[in-house]
């Protein structure tokens, strides 16, 4: 049965497993022996102590066995009669500990002395399970109550339990007690429709907690301010501004009274959605009729300014804060905070802290842990660090996520020997890491390639219980995947359904695509059949990864079919697609038909990269010669496709070799150098010969000239290359000219990866 019908307010069977349960084991007696030190320290104040020295000792005791044992020396004094007080208070004490067969111990004390049990005695049962997480026996409690106590729980009782169960989450538990007031008669007043009315906002379904509020009428009940309040917080929740404002309209027509409460609620909805602007409006509209701000307008105020971006008129809210009376407190704080250290203003933030300070407001963990986390995302890890060092001293314990931001901070810096420090240190003072200490540190591993140790903490991880997300193992099928071991990922992937974690779009893709870079094409459509089947929809990567491998092997039939299912399923081609497509062609000698895709990717308004041009115009190059290459490059630009590094690199190539007239590949190399593009040293080598073999050796200066200006050479270089120059020693100038280049090319980019092997 859907939540909301069993919110219904007809009354309806009780389940058959609410029933009054055994909840406490069997009560052992307690043990005649009470410690020395305890009996002793009772004795020095009284000999027939009076109820207020006995709860002011119990109230004093912090464990189970100092409150039972001052309860027994109590007992034990022949004028003494426990009242419902100190029943209470041992029921408060107990529960702090959630000690049940204790309390159950003390249950007993109470049926057999005289004291007369209240209704609210029981609330304090409901609050301590409730704590420990035990809410089948809160529930429980009302049967308690009624059977052994005869105390008929009332509206209130319930009122009290349903609300502690909608505040956990414990939706089917709300369902079942509601159902359990129903059938016992016990009257529902507007708190009962307004816990209800909650629950369903908490289980996402607005529109039966609407008519849940529209059904009061006919019970008698009118909504309150909690009620339109309640429903009005559902909706900002849920993202729907407009729909709170008209549960505010409905508000106004009922002529219910409207509170700082209300006007707040939409404050906070103004800015979830973004709208701090439109919030900044609705107070001055407000404060027209009365509304005067309070700590919760400012610290929503804040906090959403911060948010959006606006922390400069965060802080002067901030100090109009101070102005108008209310201090802020470590929340507020906390949120500015978090805003600078968003923008990179760390030291900002620590003036915070240190306004904090003098204000005498107390800096929590959150606190040191934002500023940590920034000054390590601003590569200051040695002032995080030290920051770090400092908590203990004022009294702060480093957590999860304090280690978290140096670890970050020291993989982001690549000191990772000093984040495996940071790493042990961790676990020698006693804090557990968490899945994201794990997962940073695997990540690191595998970017290495020193995968033997990124599963050996995927194993530790599992040994310890740790969760473990998917980002865990994607991050390992990535990183074999990489390293060309995909029966090792494929392993990694069969491990993730042992241990009951579910794979996602991402974990498939990774798989597919180092399937298909190692050859296994076959296997890697298996796998999205195997996607499909559980559930999860291939997306443009699947498909490119696929459709990358068949125009690498020259399968142009088999990519085109790729790109037709692709279509077929509702998966909308993009760029890389085509522009992957466009390359086989090439690669295959279809130039034409390689070009008329261009063209109908053009008309279908597809904003075209240079992934799609570039291959076209190195095949004209090879095919067509350098006019009809020059003319698609020239082309590039005029459709708004600005062009790349890679494709100044081909076209200078291909000049450069013989595709033209040696002056349009000097022009080219100007105007390439002059856009801090380098060519390649090849293709300056044949210009050079060129040069040389023309008696043009000057135009060879300057390019060179040119050239090392575009690659920001230091002084020394430059004297040393046109020293050669001078003297007339291309070729050794050349020779140097190459050397420094190749110190500043990267190992790997798009253009060798891509096109190199062309």
């Amino acid at each position: 049965m859907a939540f909301s019908s069993c919110l219904s307010c007809d009354p309806w069977t009780l389940p058959q497993n609410l029933k009054h349960p055994s909840l406490f084991s069997p009560h052992k007696k307690l043990s005649n022996v009470v410690s020395f030190a305890s009996t002793k320290n009772h004795e020095q104040l009284t000999v027939s102590p009076s109820e207020q020295e006995v709860l002011d000792i119990l109230k004093s005791e912090n464990d189970e066995s100092a409150v039972l044992d001052a309860f027994k020396w109590a007992l034990k004094k022949p004028s003494f009669e426990p009242s419902l007080s100190v029943f209470e208070e041992m029921l408060r004490k107990l529960g702090e500990v959630g000690s049940v067969d204790s309390i159950r111990g003390v249950l007993d004390d109470m049926k057999r002395s005289s004291c007369k049990v209240a209704e609210g005695t029981f609330f304090i049962l409901i609050e301590s399970f409730a704590k420990f997480g035990l809410y089948d026996e809160a529930v429980c409690v009302l049967f308690i109550m009624e059977e052994e106590f005869g105390v008929k729980p009332g509206t209130y009782s319930y009122n009290f339990l349903l609300n502690v169960l909608v505040d956990a989450n414990k939706l089917k538990l709300v369902e079942d007690v509601h159902s359990l007031m129903s059938s016992k008669g016990v009257k529902r007043d507007v708190s009962t429709f307004n816990i209800l009315i909650k629950a369903l906002c908490k289980a996402h379904q607005m529109r039966p907690a609407v008519l849940m509020m529209e059904d009061m009428v006919t019970h008698g009940l009118v909504p309150d301010e909690k009620t339109y309040t309640t429903l009005m917080h559902g909706y900002i929740e849920e993202g729907n501004l407009n729909g709170a404002l008209r549960i505010q309209e409905q508000m106004a027509s009922a002529q219910c009274q409207q509170t700082n409460i209300t006007v707040n609620t939409l404050i906070h909805g103004y800015c979830k959605v973004g709208q701090v602007s439109e919030a900044l409006n609705y107070v001055q509209k407000m404060s027209k009729d009365g509304f005067y701000p309070d700590r919760f307008t400012f610290n929503t105020l804040v906090n959403g300014l911060c948010k959006s971006g606006h922390v400069k008129h965060a802080l002067e809210l901030l100090e109009v804060m101070v102005h108008e009376g209310f201090d802020p407190d470590v929340y507020t704080y906390n949120t500015v905070v978090s805003g600078l250290c968003k923008l990179g203003k760390v030291e900002d933030a620590k003036d915070i802290l240190n306004q904090m300070l003098e204000r005498d407001v107390s800096p929590n963990t959150i606190t040191y842990n934002t500023i940590i986390s920034g000054l390590c995302k601003e590569n200051q890890v040695e002032a995080a660090s030290e920051l770090a060092l400092s908590l203990t001293s004022k009294g702060i314990s480093p957590d999860v996520c304090t280690f978290n931001s140096l670890i970050q901070g020291l993989c982001l810096s690549s000191k990772f020997e000093s984040a495996l420090q940071v790493f042990d240190e961790m676990r020698t003072k006693g804090c557990q890491p968490d899945e994201f200490t794990y997962n940073m540190l695997i990540s690191w591993y595998c970017s290495k390639g020193k995968l033997d140790s990124a599963l050996k903490l995927l194993k530790e991880m599992e040994s310890s219980n740790c969760p473990r997300n998917v980002i865990t193992y994607n991050t390992l099928i990535d990183g074999f995947c990489k390293n060309k071991k995909v029966e090792e990922a494929g392993e990694i992937f069969d491990r993730m359904e042992l241990h009951g974690i579910s794979r996602n779009v991402v974990t498939y893709n990774t798989l597919i695509d180092g399937l298909c870079k190692n050859r296994r094409a076959e296997e890697a459509s298996m796998l999205m059949d195997q996607m499909i089947i559980e559930g999860l929809k291939p997306d443009k990567f699947t498909y490119n990864s696929l459709l990358s491998h068949f125009c690498k092997a020259g399968d142009i039939k088999k990519a085109t079919d790729i790109v037709q299912v692709m279509v077929t399923n509702g998966c909308e081609p993009d760029i890389v697609t085509y522009g992957t497509l466009i390359q086989g062609l090439c690669k295959a000698g279809r130039i034409d038909v390689a070009c008329r895709l261009l063209r109908s990717i053009q008309l279908k308004n597809m904003e075209v990269t240079p992934h799609a041009y570039n291959p076209v115009i190195q095949t004209l190059f090879k095919k067509r010669g350098a006019d009809a290459a020059m003319e698609f490059f020239r082309e590039m630009e005029q459709k708004g496709c600005p062009p790349d590094e890679v494709s100044y690199k081909i076209v200078s190539k291909g000049l450069c070799s013989g595709g033209g007239p040696i002056g349009q590949a000097v022009d080219f190399v100007f105007e390439m150098t002059s856009k801090g593009y380098i060519p390649e040293f090849g293709s300056i080598y044949m210009l050079a010969e060129g040069l040389c073999a023309l008696q043009m050796e000057d135009t060879l200066v300057k390019i060179v000239d040119q050239i090392m200006k575009a690659a920001k050479f230091p002084e020394n270089e430059v004297s040393m290359i046109m020293g050669f120059l001078k003297i007339r020693k291309f070729e050794d100038a050349l020779v140097t000219l190459d050397r420094f280049l190749s110190v500043r090319k990267p190992k790997r980019g798009y253009w060798r990866g891509e096109y190199a092997a062309k």
